[in-house]
């Protein structure tokens, strides 16, 4: 293979049978179930990566199901997301996610920085209640649980929470283990087609975990539980601050 092919042809690991296709990546009945609950403000200022400030001592634990992504196709993801601020503006700081699937464990990491590992998360509707759970091997790590559509939420509201900027921290090592990247990257939901969005009573459990360690942000308050289905396009990012420059 000569040297031009290479590189015509490497986008993503490995060369001859990428992981994932390239973009955009379209995601169609994308639902999620988000616990917002209030936790130690601490521990939150020990995880969230400076310029990035801390917004309030919240954190939305979200559920996600996608049953239709072009080339990532059908799986579930669980995680944690922290309020922030950047420059003066409001978003969002991707701390955790775990996910079933390995082209967006893989994609996610390496175009956008997703702290993105293996794991075994759901969510689907049980009877008159929405479940969502989350487990690591055969251990459980997080249960949430909310009434079935009880109240339509504000979709005004909504919509401005889906479309505020994300931020993450990408990190790639170079061949001797030094980081080579390490950089604040913020995206953006695109193309958004909200299908629906309703409130309910919430509750989340979290259980210590060594290689998940989400109940390091313990459950102190609930303070809101949100059911949101949409249609979206997961828009690539753009690099706002470089740990090395």
């Amino acid at each position: 293979m000569k040297r031009s092919d290479v590189l015509e042809r490497a986008f993503a690991m490995p060369l001859t049978s990428p992981a994932y296709p390239p973009g955009p990546y379209r995601f169609v009945d994308r639902e999620y179930m988000i616990i917002t609950y209030r936790t130690d403000p601490e521990a939150l200022r020990a995880l969230v990566p400076e310029p990035l400030q801390l917004a309030e001592p919240l954190v939305r634990y979200e559920f996600i199901r996608m049953p239709d992504s072009t080339g990532f196709g059908d799986y579930c993801e669980s995680g944690q997301v922290i309020p922030v601020t950047f420059e003066g503006r409001k978003g969002g700081y991707t701390h955790c996610m775990f996910l079933d699937d390995h082209p967006p464990i893989a994609g996610g990491r390496e175009l956008w920085g997703f702290p993105k590992k293996l794991g075994k998360p759901t969510l689907k509707a049980e009877s008159d209640t929405l479940v969502g759970t989350l487990d690591y091997g055969p251990v459980r790590v997080a249960t949430g649980t909310m009434g079935y559509k009880h109240r339509e939420a504000d979709r005004a509201q909504v919509a401005a929470a889906l479309a505020a900027p994300n931020f993450l921290l990408k990190i790639i090592p170079h061949v001797d283990g030094r980081p080579r990247i390490c950089e604040l990257v913020e995206f953006a939901l695109e193309d958004v087609r909200l299908q629906g969005a309703w409130t309910g009573p919430g509750a989340l459990a979290l259980f210590p975990h060594a290689l998940a360690p989400v109940a390091e942000l313990p459950v102190l308050e609930v303070v809101s539980a949100l059911h949101i289905k949409a249609d979206l396009t997961l828009g690539l990012g753009k690099v706002v601050f470089d740990y090395l420059a």
